[in-house]
């Protein structure tokens, strides 16, 4: 019942691709974060691919930083908010 919620309730239910499992789709998501690595300040606590979310134009800079999404629904929702969703990332 709670997937169904959050299926429901979720900006990335698009069907643009989640920077986090691009590559193979092996990545350790779950094994700590690496550099590389951030969490969505819409979705908080998806993670998300810096790198990738660079190369598909999933990001925004706001107040010199730059905050990364986990797919193209997220964009437009910080846009609507960026102070409030930065908030998120403190």
């Amino acid at each position: 019942m709670t997937n169904d919620l959050q299926a429901s309730s979720s900006c990335c239910s698009t069907s643009a691709p989640n920077p986090a499992a691009a590559g193979n789709g092996q990545e350790n998501l779950l094994g700590g974060m690496s550099d590389d690595m951030t969490t969505c300040p819409v979705m908080v606590g998806s993670p998300v691919s810096k790198n990738a979310a660079e190369a598909t134009g999933l990001y925004r800079d706001f107040e010199g930083e730059r905050y990364y999404f986990c797919c193209a629904g997220c964009g437009p929702a910080f846009d609507s908010d960026p102070a409030g969703y930065a908030a998120n990332m403190a």
